[in-house]
């Protein structure tokens, strides 16, 4: 499906539910539309995988916009929890997807890099084929379907490597905390250095989400930080910004033994973006350093 953006068509301030707001994305979306009449949810307040739950809670709220942040997101645990995977980022996703065509709101659903088989050597872009080759993947693209199937006014906005001030509640805290914790315990890290991404910061991609929402695009959407690196290169870029020496190792992904596989190269490509007119998204290496100022400054 094409992304659009309707003519002479701007949306500001009205009614917006984030789901999964007190998540890593979601509590960057909370702070960008805090402005708005916004209405956050958390698991406590709706249970996206009941159906009546959904509609009787949004029914009640009576949203314009609906953003989605909520996900089962520990890519190896998905490997054995398949049908929690499904439940969470399918078929939840198809409930809420019926639920906002029926109110005729607007759905904003975040998707992922993982969507892709990482055997592209250059930026993916929203015309590529998906071909995920893991069930987190499967599952999440099942989600996009439902979406694109069922609710004619929706958004869905692929990113990759989210870190955020919140953490990650379904991952006990991001990348960018895990190597601080490990090299703050004085332990040898490996980090796999065949696996090429953006790393992305949770609140640049929700001022993109605002600024989309604002000027009433629609379609699919790549949004990450400009850029790219391994997970390695962004363990590295995390030390030499805090000046702390660590035994820092690369390793490959056969050798760490996920048991997910992983697409050796997610990046995504944004030229939608730029058509549209909203600036870049800044560099993944200026965002890292954003965060970990404003994590030391906290």
């Amino acid at each position: 499906m094409k992304p659009r953006e309707k003519a002479g068509s701007e949306m500001r301030g009205g009614r917006v539910a984030v789901i999964g707001a007190n998540g890593q994305l979601g509590a960057d979306l909370v702070q960008v539309f805090a402005d708005w009449d916004l209405v956050p949810l958390t698991h406590a307040d709706i249970e996206i995988c009941d159906f009546v739950h959904t509609r009787q809670v949004l029914g009640r709220i009576k949203p314009d916009v609906v953003i989605n942040a909520a996900a089962f997101v520990r890519v190896d645990d998905c490997e054995d929890e398949v049908s929690k995977a499904f439940w969470v980022n399918a078929f939840a996703v198809r409930n809420l997807a019926q639920v906002c065509a029926d109110l005729d709101c607007m759905l904003v659903h975040i998707s992922t890099d993982y969507v892709f088989d990482g055997k592209k050597r250059e930026p993916y872009t929203e015309e590529d084929l998906p071909n995920p080759i893991n069930v987190y993947g499967v599952s999440k693209l099942a989600g996009e379907h439902f979406v694109q199937a069922i609710c004619e006014k929706h958004l869905i906005i692929r990113t990759s490597g989210l870190y955020g001030q919140a953490g990650s509640n379904g991952k006990g805290g991001n990348f960018v905390e895990t190597m601080i914790r490990l090299a703050e315990a004085g332990k040898p890290i490996r980090v796999v250095d065949d696996q090429v991404l953006a790393p992305t910061h949770t609140r640049d991609v929700a001022g993109k989400i605002r600024e989309l929402v604002e000027s009433s695009a629609e379609g699919l959407w790549h949004a990450a930080n400009a850029g790219q690196c391994s997970w390695y290169e962004f363990a590295q870029a995390i030390f030499e910004e805090l000046g702390m020496k660590v035994a820092l190792e690369p390793t490959t992904s056969a050798a760490f033994g996920a048991k997910a596989r992983r697409p050796a190269y997610s990046v995504l490509a944004q030229e939608r973006l730029k058509q549209l007119g909203p600036s870049d998204l800044r560099s993944w290496a200026e965002a890292l350093k954003a965060f970990l100022d404003e994590r030391g400054g906290e």
